[in-house]
């Protein structure tokens, strides 16, 4: 009806007495309070409060992929606690379950502000008042999602992060030392990288035409993880025994379990990084699963021509080592690109852990090896795999951007993230061994973490494996 008397001609209404002109206007005015009231009754006018409004299929899609990616961490801790020997099944699955404790609690105290509150310390790390405790984002909505569920979705992958180094400390540490250990790596290695990767006014962020790429933490989580585990793993020195005495897995149908379990969870990891729920995370998504799949083809190809016969072991191993070298990845590439990576990184983790057997350090559970080495070769690697559109976009910005300043923007990226996580790792053995103890004492080693440290027994009673 508005557009009809909005093609009527002025002139019509010259002739319109001033009467009848009012008695619209009245029926008009009353017709809008009608209309404004019942909207009002139906919450329409959220937005009237200054408030933006919620996207709720977005807002579900990421708290589906908040809830993915914790169920990443009892996923670890069985695919950590199938691999170590019978006595030390609970300690070691501990490790993982700790951290959603401990950095839970310093997620939501400090850690959200460290990692993306404004720049300060000359951009070491971020800092935001309103984010302590996170008492500033009560009412606040982010591009149509609460900024609690953002919250507590990056909480996850700060959750996961050093659950993953307790692969190269298994078996041989006080649970009071890893408890530290984690708290002050959570503080000085992965707040920080968080901030300059992660954060919009990040250096790292705003490096080259379009910063470095890193979608679900390529850097933040498994070049750091792994280089700290390596770092670990040689400040501890071996497990008794190893490697003259063979220290069996106590269960490999967990592990299994467990890399099921990491395959799905790794599905919110990287589509819900993109923060949305549209063509980019329909695109992360596919990209995860055509990796690990071919991760894990690769890796029973290898073990077939080599071995003559295909592990369990061999197959989890695959999957994981496609999984990380996508992770950073699985926004920019196509999945020609996705099968190539994944086969790729099966191939050179495999290199990795037979090296590791040569040179004798005892990384117990390959974290090194496998979240090291495969998620390095994706950051690089990634570069000559992205789509034709990302590059256009990163041309538009800097005229002539090419894969070839893409990779040095990636490298660059990842010889920091080595630096400080070697680094600061290395300072943070030295102050938990100095001061709450960090390798635990002989005897109770041969004893078993579960008994020696817990009280208890995973399996009800003590294999004869467990004096090993």
């Amino acid at each position: 009806m508005i557009a009809a008397e909005n093609r009527i001609s002025r002139q019509q209404y010259k002739g319109e007495s001033k009467a009848e002109s009012s008695a619209g206007t009245v029926w008009k005015a009353m017709g809008l309070a009608v209309l404004f009231w019942a909207l009002g009754q139906t919450g329409g006018f959220a937005w009237a409060a200054g408030k933006a409004e919620v996207d709720t299929g977005t807002t579900a899609w990421m708290l589906i992929s908040t809830a993915l990616v914790l169920l990443m961490v009892p996923g670890l801790a069985m695919f950590y606690g199938g691999l170590v020997r019978t006595k030390n099944v609970l300690s070691t699955m501990m490790h993982s379950f700790v951290s959603i404790a401990i950095i839970g609690v310093l997620w939501v105290v400090c850690g959200y502000s460290l990692a993306f509150g404004p720049s300060v310390l000359g951009g070491f790390v971020g800092w935001n008042p309103d984010y302590l405790l996170l008492k500033g984002i009560d009412d606040t909505i982010v591009n149509g999602v609460p900024e609690y569920v953002l919250a507590m979705f990056q909480g996850k992958f700060a959750i996961i992060t050093p659950a993953l180094i307790s692969g190269a400390l298994a078996e041989r540490v006080y649970f009071r030392g890893y408890s530290l250990f984690i708290v002050l790596w959570f503080l000085l290695v992965y707040s920080p990288l968080c901030h300059w990767i992660w954060a919009a006014d990040g250096w790292l962020y705003n490096a080259g035409a379009s910063g470095v790429i890193d979608l679900a933490g390529g850097l933040v989580i498994h070049v750091s993880a792994g280089v700290s585990a390596l770092v670990v793993a040689l400040f501890l020195g071996k497990r008794q025994g190893y490697p003259r005495l063979t220290m069996n897995p106590s269960n490999l149908v967990m592990t299994m379990t467990g890399a099921g379990l990491l395959w799905v969870g790794w599905f919110g990891f990287n589509a819900g990084s993109t923060v949305q729920s549209g063509l980019d995370t329909a695109r992360a998504l596919t990209m995860t699963q055509v990796s690990a799949a071919s991760g894990a083809l690769a890796w029973t190809v290898i073990e077939a021509l080599i071995f003559r016969k295909v592990t369990s072991l061999g197959f989890v191993s695959g999957i994981l080592a496609g999984l990380v070298a996508i992770t950073p990845a699985a926004g920019v590439v196509r999945p020609g690109g996705a099968i190539i990576l994944g086969a790729l990184a099966s191939g050179v983790c495999y290199l990795a852990i037979n090296l590791k057997l040569k040179l004798g350090y005892d990384d117990s559970l390959d974290c090194f090896g496998i979240h090291g080495v495969g998620s390095g070769l994706g950051v690089l690697l990634l570069s000559f795999f992205i789509r034709d559109s990302w590059m256009e976009a990163a041309a538009a910005k800097v005229a002539g951007w090419s894969a070839l300043n893409q990779f040095l923007v990636q490298a660059k990226a990842m010889a920091v993230t080595v630096a400080l996580a070697a680094a600061a790792t290395f300072l943070i053995c030295l102050v938990v061994e100095k001061t709450v103890g960090f390798r635990i004492d002989p005897q109770q080693e041969l004893e078993g973490l579960d008994r020696s440290l817990h009280g208890e027994s995973g399996y009800g009673i003590m294999h004869p494996e467990a004096r090993i």
